[in-house]
């Protein structure tokens, strides 16, 4: 919650208006284009081998440094795609406008993922979030679209891309 008021106070500062609460349909369609973009993440061996060990993916070439540096074509061990696309929500939880009090957000699905790069192990991630599309569903149902973007740091390509739909319920 720290960072949330904290990018509302450096909004404001800079003249882009309040990131504030959220709390009406044409708070969200105000914003439609508008880019956030979370902080950058390390991706760690422990992060990875956490990962690994949540989801029963124990695939060398997430978890054995020596052998993916020597079997695998990506120089060292890499983070699991789905390792990264989990990341999503602390990335949202960093850059974007809070709900209103009695509100929630669920995560309604994607449209697409796509995993375009690996990540290697002991570099930092990013999410980047663009507002597609927000509309209401019914009365205190607010369906948003985002178009997500991970960035691997000092990396021609993201690591992924991705439509993300959620459902703000208020009321």
């Amino acid at each position: 919650m720290a960072r949330r008021r904290g990018q509302a106070q450096l909004d404001a500062a800079a003249g882009r208006g309040s990131t504030g609460v959220m709390t009406h349909i044409d708070d969200f369609q105000s914003r439609l284009g508008e880019t956030r973009t979370s902080d950058w993440l390390l991706i760690d061996q422990d992060r990875v081998n956490g990962f690994a060990d949540i989801t029963l993916d124990h695939q060398f070439i997430h978890i054995d440094p020596e052998r993916a540096k020597a079997e695998a074509p990506f120089g060292g061990p890499i983070a699991h795609g789905f390792l990264t696309l989990s990341m999503l929500s602390h990335f949202a939880a960093q850059c974007m406008p809070a709900f209103p009090d009695k509100a929630i957000g669920i995560n309604y699905g994607f449209d697409k993922v796509r995993f375009l790069s690996p990540v290697p192990v002991g570099r930092r991630i990013r999410g980047k979030f663009t507002l597609a599309s927000a509309d209401q569903r019914r009365p205190g149902q607010i369906q948003l679209i985002h178009d997500v973007e991970v960035e691997i740091e000092n990396a021609p390509a993201p690591a992924l891309a991705a439509r993300w739909l959620s459902l703000v319920v208020t009321g």
